[in-house]
């Protein structure tokens, strides 16, 4: 039986498990867009493993074979483009990799504020040994927005260190193992004003799309903490820097931010209450590995006549269990 063509779309990002996919597959590697072009033809699987390359939509009437495409990231936006989704193409994602990284990242968010860093760091920069006083993690509470897996582990760890953590979900419901409540994400600005660290881990749907307004922005305390780790694009980011800048919100930790890379005239760099890193809360010393290894898994089981893990709802825009 001849083994499936599988194009990998690399860009210049070096491919970790290679040598075990050429033992399952036929594979094309293709670099850029016009590599993708001559590779798409014939092709079963595509892996794209540069999540971040182009060239699908603009040579997607060249896919003339294709049955699953492999997205090895958490959130798939980027990809579903309504060709795509209306296709019968089975599109799945890395759900499971990234959770404890974000989880940790969300906590390190909270503590920066929490055991206020900001100041130490200015203190540290003018030499000045002052006294500050700081804050206790237990008996603060915590609502994170997407009910995933990325979610339900943040909630987790955050519960560990005593912050009550409630969820912000499509639909309102009680008796979840990993959240005291959950409250529907219409009801975002309505329930705002109780937490004191407001966590953004929802993939982007139209439905989620700056799901942050001005409406939460006020009703949240001003003593409250954003984190964001899913997208720029969930919050309002022009009300986000008026809110932060008039700290009406005491700060923000934003891992995401609209556009990225967040142009260097922005203002949210100035801003001292800001944190701002490059998109990097899922990355850690062995995420790539797991990575390779998750979908080694999935195409084995693919070709053993099983249905791939973590297959995405296109209507969705996510992996719909436990969401």
């Amino acid at each position: 039986m001849p083994k499936p063509v599988l194009t990998i779309l690399a860009g210049s990002r070096p491919i970790t498990g290679l040598e075990q996919l050429e033992a399952l597959a036929d594979v094309r590697l293709a670099a850029d867009t016009g590599e993708l072009a001559a590779a798409l033809p014939g092709t079963e699987i595509l892996y794209l493993w540069d999540y971040f390359a182009d060239g699908l939509r603009e040579n997607w009437s060249r896919a003339d074979s294709l049955k699953w495409i492999h997205v090895p990231a958490a959130g798939v936006d980027k990809l579903l483009f309504p060709e795509l989704a209306a296709s019968e193409v089975t599109v799945t994602n890395a759900r499971g990799i990234f959770d404890a990284a974000m989880a940790e990242y969300a906590l390190a968010g909270i503590l920066y504020f929490a055991k206020n860093f900001p100041q130490a760091s200015r203190n540290q920069r003018d030499r000045r040994w002052q006294y500050f006083p700081t804050a206790n993690l237990a008996g603060n509470r915590a609502l994170i927005a997407g009910t995933g897996s990325i979610g339900r582990t943040t909630a987790r760890l955050l519960r560990a260190v005593g912050i009550g953590t409630d969820g912000l979900g499509r639909t309102a419901r009680t008796g979840d193992a990993d959240f005291a409540a959950i409250h529907a994400s219409t009801d975002f600005a309505v329930v705002a004003g109780n937490y004191d660290f407001v966590v953004l881990a929802a993939p982007l749907t139209p439905d989620t799309r700056r799901m942050l307004n001005q409406e939460v922005l006020t009703a949240m305390r001003p003593t409250a903490v954003l984190v964001n780790m899913g997208r720029g694009e969930l919050s309002d980011q022009d009300a986000l820097t008026a809110a932060l800048a008039s700290k009406s919100i005491a700060g923000a930790v934003l891992d995401v931010t609209d556009p990225e890379p967040l142009p260097a005239s922005d203002p949210l760099w100035e801003l001292e209450n800001v944190l701002i890193t490059p998109h990097l809360s899922g990355d850690s010393q062995t995420h790539l590995p797991a990575l390779a290894a998750q979908f080694e898994a999935n195409l084995t089981a693919y070709l053993q006549g099983r249905a791939p893990a973590n297959v995405v709802d296109k209507r969705l825009g996510f992996v719909a269990a436990g969401a």
